[in-house]
């Protein structure tokens, strides 16, 4: 298909830049996979919604404050780096808590000459050294620090808000750009269907039964990056690290054994365990995904999907087109549009399963 039969018109004043008070106060659009019939909701139906012993996976990477402002060495220019993963297979987690300069980092960079291999960034009580620079605004950084790099970015870094979001980030976005179950450092963009999550919500989840488990997929810059040219198949997607834990490969071979249903929450959770099938049976262990999903995928594991609205001719609108139908999922977002649904990754959310809407 070419890339503009993924289009649709969104106004402006619908793409939602800022939090509700509530995480759970969102409102949900089911999406039946069967019939392609709609209905509007309010995320607090959606536990009503799941069946007694439905597994509902999550993925619980942390959001770095990954975002670095500086000045370039000698002219005094302004630049910004977004830290995006650690050089080679060195663990995030180490590399975040080990010396500074002991890791080089992939970041992408800006600036209002570029920047050069060699160059220097001077930043709050650090600076970052340019080892590499291959194009496209990626680099390869080396960083010096008395603290640990983890310790740098909680003091001077600032949270990576989607560039739609156009705004400064804030003190609370802190807390609300983040799910409430975040555990893993090491991502640059929210879980975004998990933002809606309480702890109420499992509390809810648990008296009914719904049983679920975890996955990490450290989330790239690469989830709001555009597909470019007409040809969607030529799109190439940003490698992203992923780990499946035994216990969670385990209770998704259960559950899928059992006949039960397997309910992603989040378009990340559905690549990790995507990425990871084969002969039908999900594997334990790391990764990395450049799993670039659309129509006509055939599905393996997931049941049913628990996502938000998703960028016109984005990829993560044609994995939600592979998953429920392009023309479903279109019709279903025009609706949306109608009815003045809040869009992106602070808005409201979707849930697409069969025999949702009766």
């Amino acid at each position: 298909m070419a890339l503009s039969d993924y289009d649709f018109e969104l106004p402006d004043a619908l793409i939602a830049r800022t939090p509700l008070e509530r995480r759970d106060a969102s409102r949900l659009l089911l999406l039946d996979r069967d019939s392609g019939a709609f209905a509007h909701r309010s995320f607090r139906e959606w536990p009503g919604l799941l069946r007694r012993g439905d597994l509902v996976v999550l993925n619980d990477t942390r959001v770095l404050p990954a975002r670095l402002l500086g000045r370039k060495q000698g002219s005094g220019g302004r630049v910004e780096l977004l830290l995006v993963r650690p050089e080679a297979e060195v663990d995030t987690a180490a590399a975040l808590d080990g010396r500074a300069e002991a890791v080089a980092w992939v970041c992408l960079g800006q600036a209002s000459k570029g920047l050069r291999e060699g160059a220097v960034v001077e930043l709050d009580g650090a600076s970052a050294t340019v080892l590499e620079a291959p194009g496209e605004g990626e680099l390869l950084v080396r960083f010096r620090s008395d603290s640990p790099l983890g310790a740098l970015l909680e003091r001077a870094g600032r949270v990576p808000l989607p560039p739609y979001v156009d705004r400064e980030p804030t003190e609370e976005d802190r807390t609300r750009y983040q799910t409430v179950y975040a555990r893993a450092d090491g991502s640059v963009a929210a879980p975004t269907a998990g933002l809606h999550l309480t702890t109420a919500t499992f509390a809810e989840l648990d008296a009914r039964g719904v049983d679920r488990c975890f996955v990490t997929l450290e989330v790239g810059p690469g989830t709001f990056l555009p597909v470019r040219g007409e040809d969607e198949s030529t799109h190439r997607m940003h490698p992203e690290r992923y780990r499946i834990p035994e216990e969670t490969a385990a209770a998704v071979h259960r559950a899928r054994k059992e006949g039960r249903r397997v309910v992603a929450v989040g378009t990340t959770v559905v690549r990790t365990l995507e990425s990871a099938v084969e002969n039908g049976r999900v594997h334990a262990g790391s990764g990395t995904s450049r799993l670039f999903i659309r129509p006509p995928y055939r599905f393996q594991v997931v049941d049913a999907l628990l996502t938000n609205f998703h960028l016109p001719r984005s990829t993560l609108l044609m994995l939600v087109s592979a998953f429920a139908g392009r023309e479903v999922v279109l019709g279903a977002y025009r609706a949306a549009v109608a009815e003045r649904y809040r869009f992106f990754s602070y808005g409201d959310a979707t849930f697409i399963a069969a025999g949702v809407v009766g």
